[in-house]
Order: C-alpha cells, then sequence, then structure tokens
C-alpha cells in the first residue's frame, strides 16, 4: 500500500540565457539536474510513496548536461549509472516522459498529495518563476502546511506564488531559505563567458525571503522553515531527500 503522493515540478526549458560582453545572448543547453532528482527521487520511493511529474505544459523534460558529467559525481561512475537508471525506470514504470501539464491538475486533486518537491538545473528560471498555475499549485501545498522540498535552482519556482489567481503576494516572504548563491552563480558566469540574467539567491531576497548562505550550506547542510526544507547545490541531495521524507511522515 502507497504510504501517499509526491507531486516532482520539472521545467520544460532546455536552454538558459548567458548575455555576452558584446551584447549578444548564447543560449545554453540546461534541464533538470540529474542527481538533484534522483538521489532524493530514490528515497522518496524507498520510503514507500508514489510520485507524480508535473511541468508547464507536459513537454518531456531535458537532463542538464553538466550534470552527466562524473566531475559532479567526484568520479563515482556507480553512483552516476545509479541515477540514470532510476530516470529510466521512470520512464518505463511511471510519467516522467509525458508529465502533467500544471493546468491539469485541480485543487481537488492537489488534495491527494502528501508534498511537492523541485529539483534544480538552470532550467526553472526560464519557465517556472512566473507561472500562474504552478503559483496555484504551490499556494495549495502552503497553505496546507504541507511538506516542500526545494534545492539549488529550484527555489526560484517559489516566486510563482506571486502569479497565482487572487494571490496574496509572494509566500514565502519572511521564510529562511537556502538556494544556489549568487557566489555560485558568478563561476558559471566566469566559465561560461557571460552574465546569467536571474540570479535565484537575489531575486527570493528581494522579495522577503531570509537567505542563508553559509559555507554549511555551500557544503551539504540544508535549512528547515516550517514547511520549507531547501538545499543550495548537489552537495545537498541525501540530507535534502532524507528530511523531505521525514516531514512527510509528520504531517
Amino acid at each position: 500500500m502507497s504510504a501517499g503522493k509526491v507531486l516532482i515540478i520539472l521545467s520544460d526549458a532546455d536552454k538558459f540565457p548567458i548575455h555576452k560582453p558584446d551584447g549578444s545572448v548564447s543560449q545554453e543547453d540546461t534541464g533538470v539536474f540529474l542527481t538533484e532528482l534522483a538521489k532524493p527521487l530514490g528515497q522518496i520511493l524507498d520510503a514507500g510513496y508514489e510520485v507524480v511529474f508535473a511541468s508547464p505544459t507536459g513537454k518531456s523534460p531535458s537532463v542538464d548536461p553538466l550534470s552527466e558529467s562524473l566531475l559532479v559525481y567526484f568520479g563515482n561512475w556507480w553512483s552516476k549509472r545509479k541515477d540514470q537508471e532510476l530516470l529510466k525506470r521512470m520512464e518505463i514504470e511511471n510519467n516522467i516522459r509525458n508529465p502533467r501539464p500544471f493546468g491539469s491538475i485541480t485543487d481537488e486533486e492537489l488534495e491527494s498529495f502528501a508534498g511537492v518537491f523541485i529539483p534544480g538545473g538552470h532550467a526553472p528560471i526560464s519557465d517556472l518563476g512566473n507561472n500562474p498555475e504552478l503559483g496555484r499549485i504551490l499556494l495549495h501545498f502552503h497553505n496546507e502546511h504541507k511538506a516542500t522540498a526545494v534545492i539549488c535552482h529550484g527555489p526560484y519556482a517559489l516566486l510563482s506564488t506571486k502569479y497565482a489567481p487572487n494571490s496574496p503576494g509572494f509566500a514565502y516572504k519572511g521564510y529562511k531559505l537556502t538556494s544556489w548563491s549568487d557566489a555560485e552563480e558568478q563561476l558559471v558566469e566566469k566559465m561560461k563567458g557571460g552574465e546569467v540574467p536571474v540570479k535565484v539567491e537575489s531575486a527570493l531576497a528581494a522579495e522577503g525571503a531570509e537567505m542563508v548562505t553559509t559555507a554549511s550550506k555551500k557544503l551539504g547542510a540544508i535549512t528547515v522553515d516550517r514547511e520549507v526544507v531547501s538545499g543550495a547545490n548537489p552537495m545537498a541531495v541525501n540530507a535534502l531527500g532524507s528530511k523531505f521524507v521525514e516531514m512527510l511522515k509528520a504531517h
């Protein structure tokens, strides 16, 4: 018997922009960050929960090519293979290749979910931060105090609550949150030779979130405030997944 259902939010985007010094804009390949999805997903499934994948229009998600580098896994080929195999399993057993469009998930159906999880990769900055239907979905989990897990660029999606129908504003104002930091984004900018126009940490702080970006957070420590657990980067995946499952069980 299932322990309950978890909604996993994905982006439809497979590119993100880099603004070059000469005024041009390059479109860089992106998608969901493999380990940021797979490691917490594995913990959710192992705890007996069903998962449902959803995205803005139901497009099959891309995997961020950088996230499949062995550098991300510190050379651990087995860990990378395990993550890839889990996603292949989701293609067979679940709807990861055909996510539910946000608009197809009714308010009544949302009642059946125990929690929501939003992994990272640069993709969320392209289409999740201002999506009214996602805002409606996240307001449900916020208002019902249901477990909400976000990591890396995933927290950017929380801004969508500003755009939900009849929204009272950004739902997570005053929350302590951790995301991919502006300092970490600057490293990406140096590598890409240009500017990432959206900075997750700054964008959330501007709306009233209390961003926690201490050294320990960059090394994998998580932040928990009320129903939200958040992490900065792939180093937080195991702690985030474990805490999220704990919060799901406690609700």
